[in-house]
């Protein structure tokens, strides 16, 4: 029961961050964040929200983490008034490595697929000459 209570809230906190973000949080450093993800410990008292930034530069990256840190008093509070729950979970942001680690396999399937293209027509080219 505590499982699907805990999803329903990590949903619930999912949209309403994105929301807050959106509308509420003035800070330059937050634009372009996107929310994935929301894991929230089965008694709610703290929530891990996952987030992808549009920038690759690990220096936007550092900028937007610290810039959600900072508003993370704020999106805690906000979270606070939009949900009807006993207590308001701590907030912890974390980036999203999720996206990075499937380009990382799709290329590692790229380079799979040239080596096993190349090694096909050098055995082709061998198979021809006999």
């Amino acid at each position: 029961m505590a499982k699907f209570r805990a999803e329903r809230v990590s949903q619930e906190i999912l949209r309403e961050v994105n929301d807050i973000l959106r509308k509420t949080v003035k800070d330059p450093r937050v634009e372009g964040i996107t929310i994935t993800d929301v894991e929230v410990t089965g008694d709610l008292q703290q929530a891990t929200i996952f987030y992808t930034t549009l920038s690759e530069l690990a220096s936007e990256r550092d900028k937007a983490q610290k810039g959600l840190e900072k508003s993370s008093g704020l999106i805690r509070s906000e979270i606070g008034k939009r949900l009807n729950i006993y207590k308001t979970p701590e907030i912890f942001f974390e980036r999203d490595r999720s996206i990075e680690y499937g380009n990382h396999i799709d290329q590692l399937l790229a380079q799979l697929n040239q080596t096993d293209n190349l090694s096909g027509s050098v055995s082709n080219s061998v198979g021809d000459q006999k």
